[in-house]
C-alpha cells in the first residue's frame, strides 16, 4: 500500500485490462478500429480505448479520491493535464504504452500506471501482456520485476561504461528540427542507439541493466513518470537537460537517464546539446 493505493491490487488490474481488452485484439484489429490523432504515426485502437474504460471504472471504484489521468482520457479532455500539479493524489494511466507497434503486429508493447501523490511520483508500474510480468517501483523501495505466481527479483541499472560503448535508446523526432541533425551526428560517439517506439520496454530495458542510455524530449507524463522512478529506483540517475528534477506536471525540458550522474554529465556534454 503507498499513498493510499494499493500497488499490487493496481498491477493486477493492468493485467485484467491487458488480457480482457488489448490481447484479443492483437493482430486482429480490423481498419475501422486504428485512427491516426495528431499524425499518421499517433495512433489510437479500439485496444486503447476500451482497456483505458476498464481500467478507470475499476479506480473510480477502489480509489475514488484519486484524480485519473489516462492518456484517451486527456486527448478528449486536455485540460485534465492542469489538475495533476495540485492533486493531492493523482493515478495516470498509458493502456497502451507502444500503440504502434501493437496497431502494427509489433509484440512491443506495455501497459503503464504511476502513483503521484503531492507532485511526486511515489509508483510505477510497467506491466509486459506478452511476457506477462511486471517491472514495479515503489519510492525507496527499489525496483523489481514480479511474476504472476509471486516470485521477483531486484532489478540494478548496468555498471557505467566509456562513452564509446554506452548502448540506449534516443527518440530524436521531438527534437527542434535545427537541433536534430546535431544530436544524431553525436549520437555517432556511441556504440549503439536504437528506438523501441515503446517507453515501456525501453525503461524496462534500462532499469534491468541491458543500457546505458534513455533520452526524450517530449514529457507526458503516462509515458514516463513511472519508467523513470523505476530506473531510478534501480540506481540510475534522471534529469532534465538542464539538470533539474523531471516532476510530474513537466511536458518538456527533455530527460535524459545514465546508470549516474557522471555519465549522464558526459553524455549531455558531448552528445545532447540542445
Amino acid at each position: 500500500m503507498i499513498g493510499s493505493v494499493d500497488i499490487t491490487a493496481l498491477a493486477d488490474l493492468l493485467r485484467r485490462a491487458a488480457k480482457a481488452e488489448i490481447l484479443p485484439r492483437f493482430r486482429r484489429l480490423g481498419q475501422d478500429q486504428v485512427r491516426a490523432k495528431t499524425e499518421a504515426t499517433d495512433l489510437v485502437t479500439e485496444a486503447d480505448l476500451e482497456a483505458e474504460r476498464m481500467i478507470k471504472a475499476e479506480v473510480a471504484t477502489h480509489w475514488s479520491h484519486a484524480l485519473f489521468i489516462g492518456e484517451e482520457t486527456v486527448a478528449a479532455d486536455p485540460a485534465l493535464l492542469g489538475k495533476l500539479k495540485d492533486a493531492s493524489l493523482s493515478i495516470i494511466v498509458d493502456p497502451v504504452d507502444g500503440t504502434f507497434n501493437f496497431a502494427s503486429g509489433i509484440p512491443a508493447f506495455g501497459v503503464m500506471a504511476s502513483v503521484v501523490a503531492n507532485g511526486e511520483c511515489i509508483a510505477g508500474i510497467i506491466y509486459d501482456p506478452m511476457g506477462d510480468d511486471w517491472v514495479i517501483a515503489e519510492k525507496g523501495a527499489g525496483t523489481w520485476l514480479r511474476r504472476p505466481d509471486g516470485s521477483s527479483e531486484r532489478l540494478s541499472v548496468a555498471k557505467p561504461v566509456a562513452l564509446d560503448q554506452m548502448v540506449g535508446m534516443a527518440s530524436t523526432g521531438f527534437l527542434p528540427q535545427g537541433k536534430r541533425g546535431e544530436v544524431l551526428a553525436n549520437l555517432s560517439k556511441v556504440r549503439f542507439i536504437c528506438n523501441y517506439r515503446c517507453a515501456a520496454h525501453e525503461h524496462r530495458a534500462f532499469s534491468g541493466g541491458h543500457v546505458h542510455y534513455l533520452m526524450y524530449n517530449k514529457l507526458m507524463p503516462w509515458d514516463h513518470l513511472g519508467g523513470t522512478l523505476a530506473c531510478v529506483e534501480a540506481g540510475g540517475y534522471a534529469a532534465r537537460f538542464d539538470g533539474s528534477p523531471y516532476l510530474p506536471h513537466h511536458l518538456d525540458g527533455g530527460l535524459l537517464i545514465t546508470p549516474d550522474k557522471e555519465s549522464w554529465e558526459l553524455m549531455r556534454r558531448e552528445v545532447f546539446t540542445v
